[in-house]
């Protein structure tokens, strides 16, 4: 199964850590994430330069089109985050949104939105028993 992940850059890298073990733990579980440089540690929101960002949109959107599936983390707050699962509900890709209840509050843009669905989370323990939920429905669906 083709994996999104979705998660903030230039809003943020204070989860980078977090994207990267989901990003390990989907992968380990034989999934392809086409959006694995999200997890990357070293990756500065900086850095990437506005010269690339329509090499970024357009791989991204790439990335899209070839998922099954979109799992975003949207504790740090991120308009390209918002963008992808907006884009992601228009081709009817199906959305997961994972959140720390406790460090934020979802935009009602995305808590009012029935077709994502949201799980709310206190603890890592909760995101993978969650996330195996999901890949054992949709692998079987795929």
């Amino acid at each position: 199964m083709n994996i999104y992940f979705a998660g903030s850059i230039r809003g943020g890298r204070v989860d980078a850590h977090l994207y990267k073990e989901i990003i390990d733990y989907l992968k380990n579980k034989g999934h392809s994430v086409l959006t694995e440089h999200v997890g990357d540690i070293s990756l500065n929101e900086l850095e990437l330069g506005r010269d690339r960002d329509s090499l970024i949109y357009n791989q991204d959107i790439g990335f899209m089109k070839r998922s099954d599936i979109l799992i975003a983390e949207c504790t740090t707050p991120s308009l390209g985050v918002g963008y992808e699962l907006a884009f992601a509900e228009k081709l009817n890709i199906p959305c997961f949104i994972f959140y720390n209840k406790d460090r934020t509050e979802l935009s009602a843009m995305l808590s009012g939105d029935e077709y994502f669905k949201l799980y709310p989370y206190k603890d890592k323990e909760t995101i993978f028993k969650e996330l195996k939920n999901i890949l054992n429905e949709y692998s079987r669906k795929n």
